[in-house]
């Protein structure tokens, strides 16, 4: 079986494939009924009790906002919470156009008037269940069987929270003691940083490079672990188009590093914002999600997705797939921080992604990535020919970042530390062109001749100039101005 948008049945026979815009093919596992019964080997929720962390165990929950399902049940007349009258609201209905993907045999969006009224508005204005607004929990969650593979009936949930970061914070102070170790691979997404470092947490850096993350780094540090040290709690990682590298790792690196949680027994945390935006030319890996479902035992495996680069950055609204343990220690964070992500940009949401479909969404991810593909191209056709022979990158495959090294020295001359801070932070910005030193993504700190640099928002026309202002800076710091 598989969900159609508005939550239904609907017969299908395997599995669709859907092509890509380039003509890769996208998988579109058929989605089983939830909670199917499988083969698979769940954990057991008492497998989770040595990952939770102090703090997250003395949260108790909301007394309140636990009651509120049987406000659900028929016949009850509820004078549980201090809910507004929505009688007092004065928004009754919102109108929005969107721009739907193109139907088949045209080749063009086409703009739709979307009404949210009735029982939707009503649900947009008044609060809701800290896991999410039902029907777009339920739409995710047939999203995530029909693009991953996985069933309900393998001990994992989704929840929603304010983009990924929200997530990302809530999963760490979830999961890390002070004194914990963590894995990250290195360079690693900035953002993270600060939170485990806040948490004291101890960060252990894994090698990366163009093939994403090393496994042979990875298990080269697990085998020569102290023996009176424990292992580390989880692995953050950012498979596809890595922030800061542009990266995307192997399947046979994943598969890997899969066997390495489990034999180490560590978790897996899977923050994955880039996954719609692959454009490589080979077949898209499959997720850790979607490989974890292949082995005999799951649940080390925790998703995050975000609809900011697909949908809208402003709207703030991402979903955590894994094990319930878990995500419940999130959501108890979520219900004693913000209650709940916002209804109304729930509710938004979620007519969007029904009046699209799932074949309707993924064609839309198909056009935002190849959106990105031709900015890619155009970045680097630039980045030939101001930087040539003063610079070295890997092509990204997905995302909206390259990772390059700076040449900092001649052939002549080798005294110039291989150092881009100071450049890119100064004389960079001083003759007009701003980027991210690279010393801005490694976890223990040092120093490195790597800069980061988006090609998502720069006009096409600025590209050139930007690199050649970049390349001025970089001749004069090699002497060859």
């Amino acid at each position: 079986m598989t969900i159609n948008a508005n939550g239904s049945a609907l017969p299908v026979n395997g599995s669709t494939k859907v092509s890509h815009s380039d003509g890769i093919p996208i998988e579109l596992v058929a989605t089983p009924a939830p909670e199917k019964q499988t083969n698979v080997k769940t954990l057991p929720p008492s497998f989770y009790a040595s990952f939770i962390s102090a703090e997250s165990r003395a949260r108790k929950p909301n007394s309140i906002r636990g009651l509120f399902p049987l406000e659900k049940v028929p016949g009850v007349i509820s004078l549980l919470a201090g809910k507004p009258n929505p009688e007092t609201f004065p928004i009754s209905s919102l109108q929005i156009t969107v721009r739907a993907p193109p139907e088949d045999g045209t080749s063009s969006q086409v703009e739709k008037t979307l009404d949210i009224s009735g029982s939707r508005m009503a649900a947009g204005l008044q609060y809701g269940s800290t896991t999410g607004y039902e029907p777009l929990v339920a739409w995710w969650e047939g999203l995530q069987t029909r693009t991953h593979g996985r069933t309900k009936g393998e001990g994992w949930q989704v929840s929603m929270g304010s983009g990924s970061q929200d997530f990302l914070y809530k999963s760490f102070h979830a999961l890390v003691n002070p004194g914990d170790y963590v894995l990250v691979e290195s360079p690693v997404y900035s953002g993270v940083l600060p939170i485990l470092e806040s948490l004291r947490a101890q960060i252990i850096p894994v090698d990366t490079d163009s093939s994403g993350i090393k496994s042979s780094s990875l298990k080269h540090i697990l085998e020569n672990w102290p023996a009176l040290r424990p292992f580390p709690k989880f692995l953050y990682t950012v498979p596809y188009g890595g922030n800061p590298t542009g990266l995307t790792t192997s399947t046979e690196r994943r598969r890997e590093v899969l066997a390495l949680a489990q034999k180490y027994n560590f978790l897996i945390l899977e923050d994955d914002p880039y996954y719609f935006l692959y454009y490589g030319k080979a077949l898209r890996p499959p997720s850790y999600f979607a490989l974890e479902g292949e082995l005999e035992e799951v649940g080390r495996v925790l998703r995050f997705d975000s609809l900011s680069k697909i949908l809208s950055a402003g709207i703030r609204i991402g979903f955590a797939s894994g094990p319930k343990p878990i995500l419940d220690a999130m959501d108890l964070h979520t219900a004693s921080a913000n209650l709940q992500v916002s209804s109304l940009t729930q509710v938004i949401t979620h007519t969007v992604l029904e009046s699209y479909g799932y074949e309707g969404f993924v064609k839309h991810t198909e056009m935002v990535s190849e959106f990105y593909r031709q900015r890619r191209d155009i970045f680097e056709e630039a980045m030939h020919r101001q930087l040539g022979g003063l610079a070295e990158w890997s092509t990204p495959e997905a995302g909206m970042f390259f990772w390059f090294k700076l040449l900092l020295n001649n052939t002549s001359s080798q005294t110039i530390e291989e150092d881009s801070e100071e450049l890119i932070q100064s004389k960079a910005f001083e003759n007009g062109v701003l980027a991210l030193p690279g010393t801005s993504f490694l976890p223990t700190g040092g120093k490195t001749a790597y800069v980061r640099a988006s090609f998502s928002l720069v006009d096409p026309n600025d590209i050139e100039e930007a690199l050649k202002r970049l390349r001025e800076v970089v001749l004069k710091a090699r002497g060859e101005a």
